[in-house]
C-alpha cells in the first residue's frame, strides 16, 4: 500500500504547488509535468528503499539473523530474499510513479529502445537503492534511527537537484554541486530516456553512479550478510 500511495503524495506535494512557479520563472522547462516525472519516481523508489533499510534493521535487532544463520541455508538466502522483495516493491512503486505522471500530463516519446533502457536504468537505480539501504539497517541497532538517517540525504540530494528545477535557476555557488550530485545524473538520464532525446553524453554519468554504489555496497553487504556468528 505505501509503495503504491507514496507516488501520489509526492505528484500532490511536488506538481501542485510548484508547476505554476516553474511555468512563469523555469525557462527551458516546458512541460514540468514531463520535467518532474523522474524525480518523482526516484523518489518513490528512495522511500521505498528505506522501508527495506527499516526491515533489515528489524531483522538484526530482533536476531533473524542470527537464527537464519545457524540453519542450513545459503547465508547469502536472507540477504537475497530483502533485495528480491524491495526490487518488487520498487516496481509496484514505479508503476505507479508512471500513473500518477500520466494523469497530470507526463508521457513516454521515443522508440521502444528509449522505454526499455529507461525501465532498465529505473531498475538499476532501485537495486543500488535498495542494497546500500539494507546494509545500512543490517548494521545498524535502531530501525527508527535507520529511517530518520536515510531519509535526510533523501530529502537534500532531491532539493538540490534539477528534478525540480533547471540547475540555472540556483545560486552560482551550488550550481557544481547540484549538477554532479547522483539524483541530478539519474533524473537527466531518466528525463531523455522518457521523451527520447538521450544520448550517450547524458546517461553515462549516471550509469557511473550506478556501478559506483554497487561496487561499493555489494561486496559490504555480503560480507555483512555472510558472517556466521
Amino acid at each position: 500500500m505505501t509503495a503504491l500511495v507514496a507516488p501520489a503524495v509526492f505528484t500532490i506535494g511536488f506538481y501542485v504547488p510548484l508547476q505554476k512557479v516553474i511555468s512563469l520563472f523555469g525557462n527551458g522547462v516546458g512541460n514540468f509535468a514531463q520535467f518532474l516525472m523522474p524525480l518523482i519516481a526516484l523518489q518513490a523508489i528512495a522511500f521505498t528503499a528505506i522501508s527495506a533499510a527499516f526491515l533489515a534493521a528489524t531483522d538484526a535487532v530482533d536476531g533473524i539473523n542470527t537464527r537464519f544463520a545457524s540453519m542450513p541455508i545459503s547465508p547469502a538466502v536472507p540477504f537475497a530474499s530483502r533485495i528480491a522483495t524491495g526490487v518488487v516493491k520498487c516496481a509496484v512503486a514505479s508503476g505507479s510513479a508512471a500513473l500518477c505522471g500520466y494523469v497530470i500530463g507526463f508521457r513516454f516519446s521515443g522508440n521502444a529502445v528509449h522505454h526499455v533502457l529507461y525501465a532498465a536504468v529505473l531498475a538499476l537505480i532501485a537495486v543500488a537503492l535498495i542494497v546500500g539501504a539494507d546494509l545500512v539497517g543490517t548494521v545498524s541497532t535502531s530501525p527508527e534511527a535507520t529511517t530518520q538517517i536515510l531519509i535526510l540525504p533523501q530529502l537534500i540530494l532531491g532539493m538540490l537537484s534539477s528534478g525540480f528545477a533547471p540547475e540555472d535557476q540556483f545560486p552560482e555557488w551550488v550550481q557544481p554541486f547540484v549538477r554532479n550530485q547522483p539524483v541530478s545524473q539519474f533524473t537527466t538520464a531518466l528525463r531523455g530516456l522518457a521523451d527520447g532525446t538521450a544520448t550517450p553524453h547524458s546517461i553515462i554519468p549516471a550509469l557511473l553512479w550506478i556501478a559506483g554504489l554497487l561496487l561499493v555496497c555489494v561486496p559490504l553487504s555480503l560480507r555483512t550478510n555472510t558472517r556466521r556468528p
